[in-house]
Formats: structure tokens, sequence, C-alpha cells
């Protein structure tokens, strides 16, 4: 685990390959997502994910979503999809859609908030989507900000909430911000759990 946090610069491939190894070995980092800065964590490393959870003064109970790769790495974290999860997928995705599907067994509570489902999307933001190939793992998703305080649009705003609590920063530049990424739990008859970047009344347009 390094010692102090480190930045590197999304358009630099050393840099991200730097922050995927921070990954591999249980690091927690800052990177860029469509909207917001996100804080990341390998979503199968439960000391990394407990460090996140710590940074984050989450709730008890509360889920944390992933960025996936593709259709095999969602396969290794949820049990089955459904058809309108499917032409989800295939209609927002890439994109800041997460659809809540059920967990496989072996997927952390820590992700799920001790629930059967996790929130899962492919983003369409590049270093994002880099990160997580590099990883080859789930890649926690959370705003990269303390609960209760402003989800964060510019790097800086991140460093000021966690300083060297986070292993390293991937600079993005300055980010378009709120809406963050739609939630639709998809298990059952589809049900918008928060409406954001993609409009509600699309996502169930899909259920009708």
């Amino acid at each position: 685990m390094p010692d102090s946090s480190n930045s590197a610069s999304g358009s630099d491939p050393a840099g991200l390959r730097d922050a995927a190894r921070t990954l591999a070995r249980g690091g927690v980092i800052v990177y860029p997502t469509e909207t917001l800065y996100g804080l990341g964590a390998d979503g199968s490393n439960e000391v990394a994910l407990e460090r996140l959870v710590a940074l984050k003064g989450r709730e008890a109970g509360k889920p944390i979503a992933v960025l996936i790769r593709d259709a095999e790495m969602l396969e290794d974290v949820v049990e089955e999809i459904s058809v309108a999860a499917a032409d989800l997928m295939r209609r927002f995705w890439p994109g800041p859609l997460t659809i809540v599907l059920r967990a496989r067994p072996t997927v952390s509570r820590r992700l799920t908030g001790g629930g059967d489902g996790i929130g899962v999307r492919v983003s369409s933001h590049p270093i994002a989507m880099a990160l997580v190939r590099a990883l080859g793992r789930p890649l926690t998703a959370p705003s990269a900000n303390p609960a209760g305080l402003r989800p964060p649009t510019r790097l800086a705003e991140a460093r000021a909430y966690f300083g060297d609590r986070v292993d390293c920063y991937v600079d993005g530049g300055a980010l378009p911000g709120e809406p963050a990424s739609t939630v639709v739990d998809a298990r059952h008859e589809l049900r918008v759990i928060r409406d954001g970047a993609v409009p509600a009344h699309l996502v169930l347009r899909q259920a009708v």
C-alpha cells in the first residue's frame, strides 16, 4: 500500500497502469466517470471495500454499485439477467444507467448492502473503462465524497475531502456533474430507484 497518495493523468497510459496496480493490491483511488468523480476499489477485495466504506462514512446496509467490463464480467457477479434488463443494457450501455440484478452468493455483502441485489453498469467514460479492463474485476463506483457532502466534479474537490487517505487520484479534468447515473431495479418488474442522467420515462418505456 502506498505511504502517501499520488496523482495520475487519465491521458497517461503509465499513470493508468499505476492506478490499476494500486487497485489490485487493495488500494482505493479517485477516478472520473461520465458525471462525477468516483471512489474506486476492487469489488472482490474485502479489506479495500472496508476502507471505502470508512472513507465514505457510509451507513450500514447501503449497497455499493460497481462498473463492469462486459457480459463475461457481468455473469461473474449476477445470477440471472431478465429480458427487460438485457434490453436496457442494449439501449443504454455503455452509459449512466445502473441496473440492479440478483447477485451471486459469492458477491461481497458490502456491495449488496446485505440484500440479494447488486447494482452494475458499463461506463462510457474511457478512463473508467480503462481501469476496469486493467483491473480485470468489478470496480466500485460511488461518488468520491463523504456521506452528506457534495459529490465532486473536479479532482481538487475530492482531494480536499480525502487527502492522503486515498492512495491515487486519476485526473480526468472538469466533469459535467449531476445528475448521477439512473438506478433501476430489474430483478422483477422494472422500478426506478433513483432518477438521474437517463430519464426515468425512457427506462420505464421498456416495461410497456
